[in-house]
């Protein structure tokens, strides 16, 4: 199926849970809007979906800046370009106690995971609600569903990702837009990299984690048919359903237990 001139703009389109996102679309012949900071990975990647026969634009933004969210729609409007469909999936954590962590890093996480998401939901809608269709699609985690000891910024965001893609849904509902929430659990990215968390059990058994192409098809396919919200695993759909049935302290404490540093006693 032919999907011409139907943008689909990804951020953090270059590596892990993004990259696979991208891989699903051009695959179904979406054209692509991919945008990460890294322009050498931007072009390699973009050289790898034309070869599925698409459109492929790169941008380079820095989206812990709100300035740059602004600008890279304003890019796009510049180029007549309105994505059909927007998939949110930058986002960073930070690892370590609270008391301990550097809140310069955590305001950037914030900014990313938040600030950034709202602000491109917002013109996106702009955008969408006159043609009457689109879809969206924002990544939270199972973190969003218990608090996270060690990595608590981080959970705290995800929560607020889903509780308010869970409300525009709802908004929007009778405008032809579907938001669609994915839901995966610790996958083999390199987030843990990224946010200093190595060291944590949760990160030590590689083969415990999720593969990002299965997470990436799972979003895609509840996307595709306008699910309000995916749980990617039947591990963490069992995991989920064990913290809904725990006290919050009870789900804190287990958490605290499984990403504390694996040589913390």
């Amino acid at each position: 199926m032919e999907h011409k001139n139907q943008y689909v703009l990804i951020t953090g389109g270059t590596s892990g849970i993004g990259y696979e996102l991208a891989k699903q679309f051009a695959k179904n012949k979406y054209d692509l809007v991919i945008v990460a900071r890294n322009h050498e990975e931007l072009k390699k990647r973009a050289d790898e979906f034309k070869g599925c026969g698409v459109n492929v634009i790169t941008i380079s933004k820095n989206l812990f800046l709100q300035e740059e969210v602004y600008s890279l729609y304003s890019e796009l409007k510049l180029n007549g370009i309105s994505p059909e469909i927007l998939i949110n999936n930058a986002g960073q954590g930070v690892y370590g106690k609270f008391q301990e962590t550097d809140i310069h890093r955590e305001i950037d996480i914030v900014n990313l995971n938040i600030v950034s998401i709202i602000i491109l939901t917002k013109l996106f809608l702009k955008d969408r609600l006159p043609l009457g269709s689109g879809k969206i699609l924002n990544l939270a985690s199972v973190a969003s569903k218990v608090p996270g000891p060690w990595h608590s910024v981080y959970h705290g965001t995800k929560a607020f990702v889903l509780s308010w893609s869970e409300a525009i849904r709802e908004e929007l509902k009778d405008s032809g837009i579907t938001v669609t929430t994915l839901l995966p659990g610790p996958t083999n990215t390199d987030f843990f990299n990224k946010a200093g968390m190595n060291r944590s059990k949760i990160a030590e058994d590689k083969d415990h984690l999720a593969s990002p192409e299965e997470v990436a098809i799972d979003g895609y396919n509840a996307l595709m048919n306008g699910d309000g919200k995916m749980v990617s695993g039947l591990k963490n759909k069992l995991s989920l359903a064990m913290a809904n049935l725990s006290t919050d302290s009870m789900a804190a404490h287990r958490m605290a237990e499984m990403q504390k540093p694996a040589d913390n006693k």
